[in-house]
């Protein structure tokens, strides 16, 4: 940042007359005195975001044709050059390449990307970085020790993250903090004045979501929408938030935290008790709610949904192995610590006789640990899960449902599976066309290639590969048969060729047309 700071220096330091023996300008001699005065007509500068037309780049270049009268060059800046037209750079063109003697001009811009080449490739780059965290802290200290003005170092970090790397923007909100707070800038009233959501605010949240307390979350998120914060600008604080600790969590990625060291060090020890795939979840979901926000109908419906789906991420699995989706927990659960009563069969107590009536014998519940950061993993945690005895009847279900089907099938017996499959999967024609036109290769341990002819062809057969192969293993009473798309023009009818595909062939055949394109130079069009 300070690319137009930065222009000013030099236009000032090259035409002074007693540089000291740094290089600085002396601020003594009269360019430098006129300069300090804002009266210099050395220096132009120009904003092309609001005089970005042709005829804005000719009365410049009419400037350009009047040499100094007090010092050696005339300084054209023209900041944020990349809002000019393409007509305007194209005028701009010719004085550029060839300018007279004693002109310089200095392009500033924040989108390089934005400039013609042409422009770009008569130009001297220097690339100018953000300032750090820290350094923008450092700088507005002094400031502070200057004026006489208190302040506290996480208030600074506060400005200097609002800044994102402007100094000129902190050093703007540094005024208007301390004028609002009569020279006194507590963090508490610049999270005030800037509107900034105080981190407290995530502390708490991520306290809930590892205490998978969701009525907590949702309280909290009230609160923040009830002091006027956008959900979606949440959102983005939270994901933010859910990084910088994951950057926390280890000393090689710790510099990638922009914050002062007080603040690093607060940030390792709360990361340190957390698990990095939680944080990876996390971040996911929060990633997902942000790019579903736009869409979404009911805003605020998405971001608490967002909340209860990461108060779950430290829920044990329903495979107990910590894969899939979190099993939501009963509400008793999270109110009183207390796991529910597990599903039990009723035992007929044996000892009283034959006509005695049956008793049923409950298990008693058994206080339930809860998980806090650090105190054990994600696989001990989802150890802790109630595990509910499954009857009888629902088990052998369970098993005749997993059973395999193996009958025995030949390649044509594939292909005339293949053959049916336009009939079987309904109305679809396009899909039903496109089967049409392929034959399932087979590539052994009963997997069956499938030659697409273009990305779009493969496109759509991933979408319904799971109803074809579903047919098919019907068909055949089989389920080891499964299907892979490559895209390939081998077994294209000629009818769909390209017409390179069609020279080609041409050429294969008949040797002499090579020849002839050779010969005149013809080219593929």
């Amino acid at each position: 940042m300070g690319k137009t700071s930065c222009a000013r220096i030099f236009a000032k330091t090259i035409n002074c007359t007693n540089r000291t023996a740094a290089g600085e300008a002396c601020n003594e001699c009269d360019s430098c005195r006129q300069f300090n005065e804002n009266r210099s007509l050395n220096i132009i500068e120009l904003d092309a975001a609001s005089n970005n037309g042709v005829d804005d780049i000719r009365a410049l270049i009419e400037q350009v044709a009047v040499p100094p009268t007090q010092g050696r060059y005339r300084v054209f800046i023209i900041d944020e050059v990349h809002m000019l037209s393409n007509a305007a750079f194209n005028s701009f063109l010719k004085t550029l390449e060839e300018p007279p003697g004693y002109v310089i001009f200095i392009l500033a811009t924040t989108e390089k990307h934005k400039i013609i080449p042409t422009i770009l490739s008569r130009c001297q780059i220097y690339d100018f970085n953000r300032i750090s965290i820290n350094d923008m802290v450092a700088h507005m200290q002094r400031v502070a020790a200057n004026e006489g003005i208190t302040v506290e170092p996480e208030a600074l970090n506060v400005i200097a993250r609002k800044a994102d790397g402007a100094m000129r923007d902190a050093l703007s909100i540094f005024d208007q903090v301390a004028a609002s707070t009569n020279g006194n800038i507590t963090y508490a009233a610049t999270v005030e004045n800037l509107n900034v959501l105080d981190q407290s605010y995530y502390n708490r949240l991520l306290d809930a979501f590892v205490a998978q307390d969701i009525a907590q979350a949702l309280l909290i998120y009230k609160e923040i929408r009830n002091k006027g914060f956008d959900s979606q600008f949440f959102v983005n604080g939270l994901a933010s938030y859910l990084r910088d600790l994951a950057v926390a969590q280890n000393p090689a990625t710790l510099p990638l935290l922009e914050a002062t060291d007080d603040v690093r060090a607060q940030m390792a020890e709360r990361a340190s008790k957390l698990h990095p795939t939680f944080l990876y979840k996390a971040m996911d979901l929060c990633n997902e709610a942000d790019f579903n926000f736009r869409a979404a109908s009911n805003k605020q419906f998405l971001v608490e949904l967002t909340l209860i789906k990461l108060c779950q991420l430290l829920s044990p699995s329903s495979d107990d192995v910590g894969a899939g989706e979190g099993q939501l927990q009963p509400l008793e659960a999270y109110a009183t610590g207390v796991a529910p009563q597990q599903a039990a069969p009723i035992a007929a107590v044996a000892s009283g006789p034959a006509t005695a009536p049956a008793t049923t014998v409950a298990p008693k519940p058994q206080p339930r640990a809860a998980y806090t950061p650090g105190s054990m993993s994600l696989a001990e945690a989802a150890a802790l899960r109630p595990r509910v005895a499954r009857p009888e009847n629902a088990t052998k279900k369970t098993e005749e449902a997993k059973s395999i089907r193996d009958k025995t099938y030949t390649d044509a017996d594939v292909e005339r599976a293949w053959a049916l499959l336009p009939k079987a999967l309904g109305d679809d024609r396009l899909l039903a066309s496109v089967i049409a036109t392929i034959v399932p290769h087979p590539v052994g341990d009963g997997r069956y290639l499938l030659r697409c002819a273009s990305q779009v062809v493969a496109d759509m057969l991933g979408r319904n590969m799971a109803a074809i192969t579903a047919k098919v293993r019907d068909t055949l009473a089989n389920d080891s048969i499964a299907f892979d798309t490559e895209i390939s023009d081998v077994d294209m009818p000629k009818a769909l060729w390209t017409d390179d595909r069609v020279l080609d062939d041409l050429i294969s055949k008949h040797p002499a047309i090579d020849d002839m394109i050779k010969k005149f130079q013809l080219r593929r069009i």
